[in-house]
């Protein structure tokens, strides 16, 4: 303890001589008063959905959360068409666990990679995840500011890759290419039973060679790990990825318990099941480990990335008006 105050006083600057604590102080109490201080007020975490229709992702994401929240469950319509461009659409539920609140925002984009002619079709959201920073942006620099801004900026990304088995289209690189630096991409190949284990394997090696060879990197990335341990777990998962999914919300029997799985002709696959698919590794990784990474490598990095551009075209700290706001997002 004494040790690691002393390098604590290094690394701070203090300059006072004595490390040696002559009694209990009560420093390691400052944990449960931010786990106290996070139950009143709850967080946001907001994720974007990306991929063509039919990829199963309104179903992934209420797998994911163990409820309906996709926007298809608030109401879509059945016979909603495909939309001839990329809208942007999002839905907003809170989620509470154990005491703990959280604001769940899942924006979908329908109509992307749906249409004959995709060219450009990222434009759409790469312009709704700049106007997020914007917003968070102005609030920011406001002289009276908010005690807590809202927060809609994406945290994550799910990209799903149709499971051909052969490449990444034209259209998944570009994608990933274009917004790798302003959101955390998390790649997925859906619907991955329709493959055999070996076929799932290769398409998974082929997949990561193609972003590598096209200097794709996919999140967690690999510059802003924080150390040999944060590089040693971070490598696992990028060994692994892209995460091949099954989604499914409905339940079944099997062997007494009742488990999330999709029915065919030869027997069930579990979801939750590692030996059937990866998406109890998706969701240990996205919620159980990773969630307040996402969320500071958001703030820290994507949105301050955009900050400085933003104010620096703007020529300084000040407020930032309507008017600006339109003629300089980029």
């Amino acid at each position: 303890k004494n040790k690691g105050l002393q390098v604590l006083k290094a690394n701070s600057g203090f300059s006072s001589g004595g490390s040696t604590l002559l009694g209990y102080i009560g420093i390691d109490t400052i944990i449960e008063q931010m786990r106290k201080k996070t139950m009143k007020t709850g967080f946001d975490f907001n994720i974007m959905v990306v991929g063509p229709s039919g990829l199963g992702k309104s179903t992934l994401v209420n797998t994911l959360f163990k409820s309906q929240v996709s926007r298809k469950s608030a109401g879509w319509a059945r016979d909603e068409k495909i939309p001839k461009t990329v809208e942007i659409k999002s839905v907003s539920h809170v989620i509470e666990e154990g005491g703990v609140k959280m604001k769940l925002t899942i924006v979908d984009t329908p109509g992307f990679g749906d249409q004959i002619n995709n060219d450009n079709c990222w434009e759409p959201i790469s312009k709704y995840i700049n106007e997020q920073f914007e917003k968070f942006l102005k609030e920011e620099v406001n002289i009276t500011r908010k005690k807590r801004i809202p927060d809609t900026r994406v945290h994550c990304c799910l990209y799903f890759i149709p499971p051909t088995g052969h490449c990444l289209r034209q259209l998944d690189v570009e994608f990933m290419r274009r917004l790798s630096h302003s959101v955390n991409i998390i790649p997925v190949i859906a619907k991955s039973d329709t493959m055999t284990i070996e076929e799932r394997q290769e398409f998974k090696q082929r997949v990561r060679k193609e972003l590598e060879n096209n200097g794709i990197e996919f999140y967690p990335q690999k510059e802003f790990d924080d150390d040999m341990e944060d590089k040693s777990d971070n490598d696992k998962i990028r060994e692994t990825m892209p995460f091949a999914v099954v989604g499914s919300d409905k339940e079944h029997q099997v062997n007494g318990k009742r488990v999330l799985g999709r029915k065919t002709a030869w027997g069930i696959i579990e979801v939750e099941n590692p030996n059937h698919c990866e998406f109890a590794q998706l969701r240990d990784f996205l919620i159980r480990s990773h969630l307040q990474d996402l969320k500071e490598v958001t703030h820290n990095i994507h949105y301050e990335t955009y900050r400085a551009k933003r104010l620096n075209d703007n020529g300084g700290l000040h407020p930032i008006s309507s008017n600006d706001t339109q003629e300089k997002n980029p």
